[in-house]
């Protein structure tokens, strides 16, 4: 089986970002869609704006986000919108909350395993192309986030999350959390989703994924652990299988003491599952050549 290309650096800095996107040798189309994480209030982790500006401007990109499922500051665009002036998104970018008004668009995922559709923010369709830049950490109920997750919990509209959480059986927020499913489920809709995405922009979509402040927990997390583990480095590919795949090796691989409770979380909830569907569904691989700079 062909192998993908993962670039990875071990310097982390706002030039490097940029650096390893131009090593993938792509150049995104028209107007291009930076999907990120906003950062929930409270939380400490996430990356800032000044460190992804670079990267924004350099792809002349618009920031996107959407709105959250769940009790917090994100879950309505008026709050959404007065957070990013908090964290200073606006300060540097225009911000597009691509579901900030409905209806959603509506992604037909002809061979889900559990999900045959995905909604988006309607906003989705201003772009030609995407590049998803994730901060690689922990997270609660997916076991780890990297960028399959961004694709499609991060992509997916305050409705949309609720019906990737909830297997596909509610779109409302204020009930799923009261009967979510069966785990694996719940990961198998999150490959679901992530692949009616990337085959939206495929051949117009790259992946870059930050391994700084590797805590257990979520941006989206108000509490959050700190990191538990050293840095590691940057990684980017057009796969977004492969460079989850080598993410989650590097970490297996590391030897920083700290990596045993943050294998225990990935492991506590089959986060490895999401890319195990992923993979089947052929929207990318999990072998991979690394390809260090």
């Amino acid at each position: 089986m062909e192998k993908s290309k993962v670039y990875f650096t071990k310097e982390i800095t706002p030039d490097a970002i940029v650096k390893i996107y131009e090593k993938l040798g792509v150049k995104l189309p028209g107007n291009v869609a930076v999907k990120l994480h906003s950062g929930e209030q409270g939380n400490q982790n996430y990356l800032r704006p000044e460190f992804v500006k670079s990267i924004v401007e350099h792809v002349k990109g618009t920031v996107v986000e959407c709105n959250t499922a769940y009790g917090g500051a994100r879950n309505s665009t008026e709050k959404h919108k007065k957070l990013l002036e908090e964290h200073n998104w606006n300060k540097y970018f225009d911000v597009d909350l691509m579901d900030a008004e409905g209806p959603d668009k509506v992604l037909k995922i002809e061979n889900g395993k559990i999900l045959k559709e995905n909604y988006v923010g309607k906003n989705i369709d201003n772009y030609d192309s995407m590049l998803v830049l994730s901060h690689f950490k922990g997270h609660p109920m997916g076991g780890y986030g990297g960028a399959l997750k961004q694709l499609s919990i991060g992509v997916a509209s305050s409705e949309g999350k609720s019906w990737i959480h909830s297997a596909g059986n509610s779109k409302d927020q204020n009930t799923i959390w009261d009967n979510l499913p069966e785990q694996n489920k719940f990961l198998e809709a999150m490959a679901d989703s992530a692949s009616s995405v990337h085959n939206l922009f495929k051949g117009k979509i790259a992946y870059i994924n930050v391994m700084k402040n590797l805590s257990v927990d979520c941006d989206c997390c108000a509490v959050a652990e700190d990191p538990c583990m050293k840095d590691i480095g940057i990684l980017a590919s057009i796969d977004p299988i492969a460079i989850d795949q080598a993410c989650i090796d590097l970490v297996y691989n590391s030897n920083d003491p700290g990596k045993d409770h943050f294998i225990e979380r990935v492991e506590r909830q089959n986060g490895i599952h999401t890319i195990e569907v992923a993979a089947e569904l052929g929207f990318g691989t999990r072998y991979y050549e690394l390809i260090e700079f």
